[in-house]
């Protein structure tokens, strides 16, 4: 694991990014975008403004992100949203956990009371089962909402977690 780096992404990143974005896409079994989607779409949702993205290293090479957001504008703004993606390539390493711990720290360093996750795939069980483990709970079904490649309909799950006592909130900084 010592040659697992997590540091915030740069544009230089984008080529190794847009990479594993297509990869993640072509599978059809987790994320909604067409397979067609163009660079230019999948580089504003990983560097839009409001955006932090994160991108993790093994050996040098960039093999997996995430991107950190606020959920909801206004009185939903305490909320945050996150998206993760590991290259095909790098599964079995734990890169997701990893990376979804980083990003819960950061969540937490920028403020945010929880975190919810809008749209899991169903069937993604590694990625259900590890959001359990982080504390995640499903409080929500999307049924049918997501056209599995293999599969056909699957439901998408909602999930989310707080991220501090709500007694404590807003921090000393808002």
């Amino acid at each position: 694991m010592n040659s697992l780096v997590i540091r915030p992404a740069l544009p230089a990143d984008f080529p190794a990014m847009w990479d594993i974005f297509r990869d993640v896409v072509a599978a059809g079994d987790t994320y909604a975008f067409d397979v067609d989607t163009p660079a230019a779409v999948a580089e504003a949702y990983w560097f839009g403004p409001g955006i932090l993205s994160c991108v993790i290293e093994h050996k040098g090479a960039v093999v997996g992100m995430y991107k950190l957001c606020q959920n909801a504008v206004g009185r939903g703004n305490h909320v945050a949203n996150a998206s993760f993606m590991v290259s095909p390539r790098a599964r079995g390493l734990g890169i997701g956990r990893l990376l979804g711990e980083h990003c819960l720290d950061a969540a937490r360093e920028a403020g945010y009371l929880a975190m919810q996750f809008n749209y899991v795939v169903s069937s993604n069980a590694p990625a259900v089962a590890l959001w359990e483990s982080l504390g995640f709970q499903v409080v929500g079904t999307l049924p049918l909402a997501f056209r599995h490649a293999r599969r056909g309909y699957v439901d998408a799950l909602v999930m989310y977690r707080t991220l501090s006592d709500p007694a404590s909130w807003p921090p000393p900084e808002h």
